[in-house]
């Protein structure tokens, strides 16, 4: 993968596996004076991948800025409609385009690859409607491929479980709000501490679903009581664990 040509750019880095290979790649490219980080902070994002995010950007003096998502201004996110991601997507990068047009930097990337064709993906209209380049999918490279290059370059990320947006937690139609993707973080974040890599907690208003890799659905049951009780205390009444086990995207099965 060639940036070069680019000259100078702007890149949306979550501190994702995909995000930080696009961010070291250009930095190495492109040097340092030609690469602006940008990376959003809000409710959506888990607060530990924030800090990891930060901590990468300290680590190799890369320039960088923050910009707030006001993702609860936006109507359509609150509502929690299925093109929810379309809307939230277009707002957040309008903003990083303007951040690189402040910086003088025509070319806004981000980080998808090419596995993220195969799903429902609402956003991508987004970006393509703002002339957002994704050199990893355009360069056709897989989730895996990244994890391999990343492996090759000694990343941190290279094997860093995947993480969706909070929000994609909470069922189409629900109205999304801080409380709630509080509530979810904390229950991931438990079960993270429990030693689980690949988690999600899905939101069913008093009900939590867990969703594991099938083959940790035993080890769950192991910490059954200690489950019941934190996710008690976080505010959930009730918990189940999908027996169908984790998959991307298990909420879009409903479109």
């Amino acid at each position: 993968m060639n940036l070069k040509s680019l000259k100078k750019v702007c890149i949306a880095f979550s501190g994702g596996v995909d995000s930080t290979y696009l961010l070291y790649i250009a930095y190495k490219q492109l040097g340092r004076a030609n690469v602006l980080a940008v990376t959003v902070s809000s409710s959506m994002c888990p607060e530990r991948e924030f800090k990891e995010a930060l901590e990468f950007i300290k680590q190799h003096n890369i320039k960088h800025i923050i910009v707030n998502a006001d993702e609860y201004n936006i109507k359509e996110f609150v509502e929690n409609g299925k093109d929810r991601c379309y809307y939230c997507k277009k707002s957040i990068f309008s903003k990083i385009k303007e951040i690189a047009k402040q910086n003088g930097i025509d070319y806004v990337l981000d980080g998808s690859n090419k596995d993220d064709e195969g799903d429902y993906r609402p956003g991508m209209k987004a970006l393509a409607e703002l002339n957002i380049l994704s050199p990893l999918k355009q360069e056709g490279l897989t989730k895996q491929q990244i994890r391999d290059f990343s492996k090759n370059e000694e990343l941190p990320t290279w094997n860093k479980p995947s993480m969706a947006c909070l929000a994609s937690r909470i069922p189409y139609g629900k109205e999304i709000t801080k409380e709630k993707l509080a509530k979810v973080e904390k229950a991931e974040n438990f079960m993270a501490d429990l030693g689980f890599k690949h988690i999600r907690v899905r939101y069913y208003e008093e009900l939590a679903k867990i969703e594991v890799p099938s083959q940790n659905i035993d080890e769950v049951l192991k910490y059954k009581q200690e489950i019941v009780e934190q996710f008690n205390k976080f505010g959930f009444k009730s918990v189940a664990l999908d027996l169908k086990g984790y998959r991307m995207g298990s909420m879009n099965e409903v479109l």
